[in-house]
């Protein structure tokens, strides 16, 4: 198991370890401090931080002082809370602070809601990302990681997220959504806005935020309009030819589920992977004995260092349900209409499930991470394509670009949510 040379070791003690705040999340013992909480509180009380409206923003936001939430930082623990989603529910929200009404329509996807009606909804698109259907557009994803590698190969550095990560997801779902090639930087610009909070290079006020994600709800309610007359081979006509049963009988996708369904497919279809393949690219370059280890047999490793990848980065960094009864989990009682933070970064560095957690093994096996999250209803959808354009990624820089190395340190994303990274350089011999 873990060493104590492997083990990160932080000096702030238990009363100083404060989830709530954005500080946290930006200190280099970040690992160490859930290590800590893993170890001697595995599921501790934090305060939330006040929400206050940014001058001018007050007729649209009220300020808000949350109730504070419970983390659970050990894997057993977020899988309990994960699984059981009769106790813990995903309405009102998947993250730590609720909705702000002005902004709740359009963030009301299915991520944010429970069965019978999450059930439905997803199946819709459940179609559209089953291994079968990843299948069909290997050769395409193939081309497109060709395309991306020789755009940068004869100039021998780059930045490694935007000019190659951020890249394959990002026009891999756009084209299985319908979305127009010459649109999708702006889509991509609106998705950093969106789950950019926090980090105020991209969202400095409320507003901006909004802004944002009405921008990209709309854009998927214009583009559905267009299927509606010019049907095609997309999940964005799949949607609108959808029907729901309820109470009510069937019937079409509202406004609102349309909107909203969009831009969380949009948003999280590509910015979760490119920082897994971010990620990736940082810890090959930091592990140069396990790039040996995959580039000489790369088909075969492939399986295990993708999830190892995945694993290591934990692109979401945690998800929030609510308690709908009393209940404990972990020796700790739970009230009603508690939060309970589930932390996926936590749990994929416990010790307990997880033999030298701290190590980059690109043969790790097995690896039950919960980097996709921790089962239940709302495991990720688009997990297999992710899967694949990790992997296809990887292939054709391994084959290309053999010696492509992060040069530079990585800018952080500053966020509680989204384990990010916004820029960082890299070098490689030129290639033709």
């Amino acid at each position: 198991m873990t060493t104590l040379a492997d083990k990160p070791t932080t000096d702030l003690s238990l009363d100083e370890i404060k989830l709530g705040d954005i500080e946290v999340w930006m200190r280099p013992d970040r690992e160490a401090i859930f290590a800590k909480l893993r170890d001697e509180a595995p599921i501790t009380f934090h305060a939330e931080p006040l929400f206050e409206p940014a001058p001018g923003e007050e007729m649209l936001f009220e300020a808000v002082k949350g109730a504070g939430f419970w983390a659970m930082t050990r894997f057993d623990d977020v899988l309990t809370v994960s699984r059981d989603p009769d106790t813990f529910r995903s309405t009102p929200s998947i993250n730590i602070g609720d909705i702000p009404p002005a902004i709740a329509e359009w963030l009301g996807s299915m991520i944010n809601m429970d069965s019978p009606k999450h059930t439905k909804l997803r199946l819709i698109v459940n179609r559209g990302f089953t291994p079968r259907q990843v299948a069909r557009i290997e050769e395409d994803v193939h081309r497109q990681a060709a395309e991306i590698v020789d755009s940068v190969a004869g100039v021998g550095e780059c930045d490694f997220v935007n000019d190659i990560a951020a890249i394959l997801p990002l026009q891999v779902i756009c084209d299985m959504l319908g979305i127009p090639r010459e649109d999708n930087h702006r889509i991509f610009e609106l998705t950093n806005t969106i789950l950019g909070v926090g980090d105020p290079e991209y969202v400095s006020s409320g507003i901006e935020l909004m802004s944002a994600g009405m921008e990209l709800f709309n854009y998927g309610l214009a583009l559905a309009e267009d299927r509606l007359a010019n049907p095609r081979d997309d999940i964005t006509t799949s949607l609108m030819m959808a029907e729901i049963e309820d109470e009510n009988g069937k019937h079409k996708l509202t406004s609102a589920e349309l909107g909203s369904f969009f831009l969380l497919l949009v948003a999280a279809g590509n910015e979760t992977t490119r920082n897994a393949i971010s990620h990736g690219m940082l810890a090959l370059t930091q592990h140069r004995r396990q790039r040996e280890i995959w580039a000489a047999d790369f088909a075969n490793v492939s399986p295990t260092a993708v999830e190892e990848i995945v694993r290591w980065a934990t692109p979401v960094i945690h998800f929030r349900r609510t308690a709908s009864r009393d209940t404990v989990v972990g020796g700790q009682a739970i009230k009603q209409g508690d939060k309970c933070v589930m932390f996926y970064n936590s749990a994929n560095r416990d010790e307990r499930k997880f033999e030298n957690p701290f190590n980059f093994n690109v043969l790790r096996s097995p690896n039950e991470h919960v980097g996709f999250g921790a089962g239940g209803p709302h495991f990720c959808l688009g997990a297999n394509l992710a899967r694949r354009e990790i992997s296809v990624m990887f292939e054709e820089l391994f084959r290309r670009l053999p010696d492509i190395e992060i040069s530079g340190e990585p800018a952080m994303l500053q966020s509680a949510f989204i384990h990010g990274i916004k820029r960082m350089p890299c070098t490689f011999t030129p290639a033709k």
